[in-house]
């Protein structure tokens, strides 16, 4: 592979914002990994945001750049997977997997999309040094012809069109706005975009936790919990992020509510027969190893967190901690309270996908 900018590169990237700021140009912000794709004829190669090749977990998307990208090209973007209900980042998960036939097959059986939205090179040009707007629309003409795998995101200048987008397209399952200074040159691993996402907040039952992994007195997270309509407590996500002190605290706090697996309600009868429940002993994804066990609660204490949005009956993203919630009964923290974005079709958003 002969190109103007040579993986491994780590792409640019964006700092949150409380709101969104004018003159800029708008995104949506997709909901799946960031990947920088490098083509030089048949030769294709997908990095991810921390420099890590993906390209062996994704070969529809190999196939489509061959046919679908310029001959010799570096593209910014995000891999997703579009389902008839929006954004599935479950489905797109379960790729990173280490055997080879369950890739292929999950290839054919939910295949993702590349949704390109900065151009890095084309040809023999470096175009990291080229302001935003330029690098915008070289990569709409290199990329008029993409599709059905390779998109390239909807864009626009128009504040309105933003804030109208910030509420519609998360019904799609899309998480909020990324906007860009139109001037601003291609930047490695510099926050210099700004991200603009939905907070909300939350108030859930402290059904367990998790101790510190350089501390056996202290909590690394706390299991959060919703109640169903049924009356069962659903596991939602956990919060983690409390300083070192306060961990410890914590951990002397909560001895008194520490329960059995018997009496509580993620026994393991229960997820035996099918209960989505934080499970013992299991291993992340993410992290090969990683104990995901824990110490459970009486579901007795509530917290109050801060969150962006849902994927299915969890929070899409790790919540924050708000503050406790002494006044409310454990049991009137039901989903009923989480805001229900309007359905929004992909379709409408990106034509072609989904």
């Amino acid at each position: 592979m002969r190109l103007p900018v040579m993986p491994p590169v780590s792409p640019m990237l964006a700092k949150s914002v409380k709101s969104i700021p004018p003159d800029a140009l708008y995104e949506p912000k997709w909901d799946g990994f960031r990947s920088i794709c490098f083509r030089d004829g048949d030769e294709v190669e997908f990095g991810s945001r921390n420099e890590r090749p993906m390209t062996r977990y994704f070969p529809e998307l190999v196939d489509a750049a061959r046919t679908e990208l310029p001959d010799r090209c570096v593209i910014d973007g995000e891999i997703v997977v579009a389902s008839a209900r929006g954004l599935d980042f479950e489905a797109l998960q379960q790729r990173i997997h280490p055997a080879d036939s369950r890739v292929r097959m999950l290839s054919d059986k939910t295949p993702a999309s590349f949704i390109a939205f900065d151009l890095l090179a084309l040809a023999d040009i470096d175009y990291r040094s080229r302001p935003f707007i330029e690098r915008r629309a070289a990569l709409v003409d290199a990329l008029v012809d993409a599709g059905p795998r390779i998109h390239v995101t909807p864009a626009t200048t128009d504040l309105t069109t933003a804030h109208r987008w910030f509420g519609e397209f998360e019904g799609a399952g899309l998480d909020g706005i990324i906007a860009k200074p139109l001037n601003v040159t291609y930047q490695p691993d510099k926050r210099v975009m700004f991200k603009i996402k939905h907070e909300r907040t939350a108030d859930c039952v402290v059904a367990g936790y998790r101790v510190h992994k350089s501390s056996r007195d202290a909590i690394g997270s706390l299991l959060l919990g919703l109640y169903k309509d049924d009356g069962t407590l659903a596991s939602v996500g956990v919060i983690g992020a409390f300083p070192m002190a306060r961990r410890r605290e914590l951990f002397t706090e909560l001895q008194p509510l520490v329960t059995t697996f018997d009496e509580h309600p993620w026994n393991w009868a229960a997820h035996m027969a099918g209960e989505r429940t934080p499970r013992r002993n299991e291993g992340s994804r993410w992290n090969a190893g990683k104990d995901l066990s824990f110490v459970p609660l009486r579901p007795e204490r509530v917290v109050e967190v801060r969150y962006d949005h849902m994927e299915g009956d969890r929070f899409r993203h790790t919540a924050q901690f708000n503050r406790w919630r002494p006044d409310r009964n454990p049991r009137s923290c039901t989903f009923e309270q989480l805001e229900q974005p309007v359905t929004f079709q992909l379709g409408d958003i990106v034509p072609g996908l989904g």
